[in-house]
């Protein structure tokens, strides 16, 4: 299978496995991931997940021999996962998060290695980013006369400097970890086998916070993104609001009185 889970008590550990691939997205993979987030989003008892890949490499994009033929119909759906793609075309969209109705649960990268084209997408739908001091991030699809549909138009120019994004997305050239924690794409750079220990220490920290209340801020910062301040601070309202109405809200604060930790319970 292209795509190995882990649970650990509430974070779930996804990996990107076709190292003799360099975790290449073909059909399968993007099936299995769809499913993937699917199935977090609606389990209780997971919190935090964390994207990674296997052997040195996060993820090299689509497959260029299994995925883009099928998506510009050079072949036909020869494959169950074939067959599930052409019959239902937003699950490639929910495999790289690109909708923002996918999960309000939190999603951590841990880029091992190269993030590129696919992968560098898939990156950037995420919340927060751990990269590999030899990490390096780039967006190729116009080198090949392709177009990066996972999100990177929208997403890039929020998340970068406008110019900077601009020189990724036409250019199509590499740029380092460094280079991507300098303009805050990153969060941290730590060394190779740094990289998992890393995320997981983020997703723990999260983990152990008010659920409810975590997932909440997360869609409305989501939902107030590119928004005029008036309708931001009513979305921001909305949403946030019931969470003081919550048994998480009322455990917080009694837990902080009795100076022990919070017992959440996601209610």
């Amino acid at each position: 299978m292209p795509l190995r889970q882990e649970r650990r008590e509430t974070v779930l550990i996804l990996t990107l496995d076709r190292p003799e691939a360099r975790n290449a997205l073909d059909p399968e993979t993007l099936v299995e991931l769809a499913e993937a987030w699917t199935a977090f989003d609606a389990d209780p008892d997971l919190r935090v997940a964390i994207i990674t890949g296997s052997g040195n490499t996060f993820c090299s994009g689509a497959d260029l021999g299994r995925l883009i033929p099928l998506m510009t119909g050079a072949r036909p759906p020869e494959t169950p996962a074939d067959h599930k793609l052409k019959d239902n075309p937003r699950m490639q969209g929910v495999a790289l998060l690109r909708g923002n109705d996918i999960t309000n649960k939190p999603i951590i990268a841990a880029v091992n290695g190269h993030a590129i084209a696919g992968g560098m997408e898939l990156m950037q739908a995420t919340d927060l980013r751990v990269a590999s001091e030899n990490a390096v991030f780039a967006l190729q699809e116009a080198k090949w006369g392709l177009f990066p549909v996972g999100g990177s138009t929208v997403r890039l120019p929020r998340q970068l400097p406008w110019a900077i994004a601009m020189e990724v997305l036409l250019t199509g050239g590499k740029m380092s970890a460094q280079d991507m924690e300098r303009h805050g794409l990153v969060n941290r750079v730590v060394p190779p086998d740094q990289v998992l220990p890393a995320a997981l220490e983020l997703a723990e920290k999260i983990a152990a916070n008010g659920p409810l209340a975590v997932q909440a801020i997360k869609r409305s910062a989501l939902a107030c993104s590119g928004r005029p301040l008036p309708e931001a601070l009513a979305t921001e309202a909305e949403i946030g609001n019931p969470i003081f109405r919550t048994e998480d809200a009322v455990e917080g604060p009694r837990a902080f009185m009795e100076k022990r930790p919070p017992a959440f319970k996601g209610k």
